[in-house]
Order: structure tokens, then sequence, then C-alpha cells
């Protein structure tokens, strides 16, 4: 089997993704179910799409583009995100502190820096804001993550970024550079990160599953909760992920 809680996962906060593992191993085994330590750094389309894949953290443009067909969601961890229902969450619209030329109407003049084109915090929910209030931009880079995107802004090599608000909590406390940014807007919320499993899970095992995560979330310590910022696991329909849009990549700087 195998087992990956990858997308908030980062050296400052591995420490209390291993706790929270371990009590779900925990409370997995008590009913019988055996879970693999969790896997680290490799590809994660192989391990999302692997038969044997037992849990995992993806995200919503992933599923609805590509795993739809090929896991099945367990849950949505809720990360108390402000303006957010339960088990959803918006994505924060950054520039350099000091610029003033910030609104939509200045867009189509900025270089814009994502994390990657399956992301939907990062590409599609920027796209998506900015069709709805008629901008564009100059130009989109892609940059390979969260924390690279707003260092990008941060240092001049691009002038806007579109950033998860759970990863925004992380790099405003672990990235010198969140002090040379702003929040000028926040995206609509759309369904949150889901805990998927492959889809031949067994519907027993399905359900094991998500009692597990649940009681692991409700036994995480004080001080691992403050770090992860998950408060509850909840349900949300795979259709709302389905119905939510995605821009194609030259949709960015279309006027």
């Amino acid at each position: 089997m195998i087992a990956s809680l990858p997308m908030y996962d980062r050296p400052e906060t591995a420490a209390a993704h291993d706790a929270f593992w371990a009590l779900i191993r925990d409370h997995a085994a008590q009913e019988g179910l055996d879970l693999p330590p969790l896997t680290r750094g490799d590809d994660l389309w192989a391990q999302w799409e692997d038969p044997q894949m037992v849990l995992s953290l993806t995200c919503g443009l992933p599923y609805r583009a590509r795993l739809k067909d090929k896991v099945q969601i367990v849950a949505v961890p809720d990360y108390r995100l402000p303006g957010c229902p339960p088990g959803y969450y918006a994505s924060h619209i950054v520039v350099r502190a000091d610029d003033q030329a910030i609104g939509p109407e200045h867009w189509p003049h900025k270089r814009m820096a994502f994390n990657e084109l399956r992301s939907q915090s990062g590409w599609a929910a920027m796209l998506n804001h900015a069709f709805g209030l008629g901008t564009f931009f100059a130009s989109a880079k892609e940059t390979g993550s969260h924390r690279e995107a707003s260092r990008a802004v941060a240092e001049g090599r691009a002038d806007i970024a579109c950033i998860d608000a759970q990863t925004w909590r992380m790099i405003s406390a672990y990235d010198g550079w969140a002090d040379a940014l702003k929040i000028i807007d926040t995206t609509e919320p759309t369904p949150g990160l889901p805990l998927i499993t492959a889809a031949t899970t067994p519907p027993e095992t399905v359900a094991l599953l998500r009692r597990a995560v649940a009681a692991a979330v409700r036994d995480l310590t004080d001080s691992d909760r403050a770090v992860l910022h998950i408060h509850d696991l909840v349900d949300v329909p795979a259709q709302a992920y389905l119905d939510v849009p995605t821009p194609a990549p030259e949709d960015a700087t279309a006027a």
C-alpha cells in the first residue's frame, strides 16, 4: 500500500504530519487495517494513480481533470479558513507591499507567477477570479510551488500571485519574504483538498479510513493542531469539485 500527505508538508510541518499519521495508523490498526509509513518525495501522479494507494491528499483540479475515475474521496479536512464554509478554501492574491498599481485595470500589465497548471488554488482560482473581473495578465510563469511563486513576487521576478490561504499561513509563519508582500484580494471559496483512496478500495475500507482520520483529527495535540490547522473532517460531494471551471493555459494572457 502507498500513503502520503503531500500538499502541506514542508520541513517545519513534517513532525506534526508524522504525529498525525501515527494517530491515523493507530486508529486504523484498532480496526484491523495495517497502514504503511508515509511516502515522501516520489512522483505525486504515480502515487495518486496507483491502485495500491490507500490514502493521500490531492487538489481539486487534479481530481476533476484526471483522477475522478481512478480514486474515491474519503473526506475533506477543514482548516477553518476565514470566509470559507467547512471543507472549503480560498486563495489570497498577493503583490509586493510597495506596489500601488493593484486594481484589476492594472493586471494586464503584471507578470503572474503560479505554482503549476494542475493547481486549483494557484492557477484555476486566479484565472477564474481575473476573468470574473474582466481582466487578465501580461504573462504567466510556472514556478513549481506556491512558495516559489510568492518568492518570485517578493524578489521582483513577478508582480502578482495567487496563494492557497492555508499555504499562505505557512509562508507567513516560516518564510521571511512574506513581509515584502501584501494581500490585495481573495478568491471565492471552492472545495478544499480531498483525502482520496484508490477506486478499487472496498467501501468498508473507505469507511474505516474515514473513521480513523476523524479520530486522529480529534486526538491531535494542541501543538500539532496549531501547526497543521486541522480542526474537523467533513464530506464534500464529488460533483462540487467537478462543477468548478478549469481555464486553459492560453487564457491567462488573452484579452
